[in-house]
């Protein structure tokens, strides 16, 4: 080899070891390039997600996260209302590139979807209303002839459905809501989450929490991502150790009454 050779070869060997050690995957490709995160949200999530309905803003932890989260990429920041009944479909059809509303980690959606590491973690709580004789106390709720509700495609309807043996569970779809099933008497207690617990506990007064008299069914919530590429899932689950290491996480959930079910780094 001559020395023309030599020096060629030892420039692209330099290069080599400089350039990046892999691809930035096509999902981040795609934002770069677009300029824009879709960033799905369930807009009834209180102290998550939650738009409030008297001047339509959105607020909670997840709303001041998102756009950290942006901001870390660079881009804009673009909201694509979902739900948990229509959460699979919509991060694996591309409306968005990620779930961000405390999505509870459970096998069923870990067949589908891809989660980052957890920053909240609830248990599962009952809600009824403060003059109800039928249910009490915790040990009140599996009973003969109690009717027991869940939100359509949250964790509590499969976790509950596995946990009743005597009551009745009923699964709500909108149009309706668990809190107007509760009121009209159709259901005696409704099934929820730490977050959505506190607006019942801030915005009713007829409002009761039923809390387990010892943990029932804690689970992670993190941040759902479509399978197949992992260099995204990767970027987020940066993101995610980042904010618990320099305290933002905590920050904001301590604002939002959710101090509590932070998970720790």
């Amino acid at each position: 080899m001559n020395l023309k050779a030599l020096a060629a070869l030892c420039i692209a060997i330099a290069a080599g070891m400089t350039a990046p050690v892999s691809h930035a995957g096509p999902v981040l490709d795609r934002v770069k390039a677009s300029g824009t995160v879709r960033v799905c949200i369930w807009p009834d999530y209180y102290g998550i997600t939650y738009r409030n309905p008297r001047n339509q803003q959105l607020g909670g932890v997840d709303i001041e996260l998102s756009a950290e989260f942006a901001r870390k990429l660079g881009v804009k920041l673009e909201y694509v209302e979902s739900s948990f009944a229509k959460l699979i479909e919509d991060v694996t059809t591309d409306r968005c590139e990620i779930a961000m509303h405390a999505v509870g980690i459970t096998p069923q959606r870990q067949q589908s979807l891809r989660f980052s590491q957890p920053y909240l973690r609830s248990d599962v709580y009952g809600v009824t209303t403060r003059s109800s004789r039928v249910v009490q106390s915790w040990a009140d709720i599996d009973k003969p002839g109690v009717n027991v509700a869940v939100q359509a495609g949250t964790f509590m309807e499969p976790v509950m459905a596995a946990a009743l043996k005597q009551a009745k569970m009923v699964v709500i779809r909108p149009p309706q809501t668990r809190e107007q099933e509760l009121e009209a008497g159709r259901v005696d207690v409704f099934m929820t989450d730490f977050p959505y617990s506190r607006r019942l506990l801030d915005n009713a007064d007829w409002a009761r929490l039923i809390a387990p008299p010892q943990p029932f069914h804690p689970v992670p919530y993190a941040y759902a991502v479509k399978p197949g590429d992992d260099a995204w899932l990767r970027v987020v689950d940066e993101f995610v150790a980042e904010i618990k290491r320099d305290g933002r996480l905590e920050r904001v959930a301590k604002k939002y009454g959710l101090g509590e079910i932070v998970v720790p780094r």
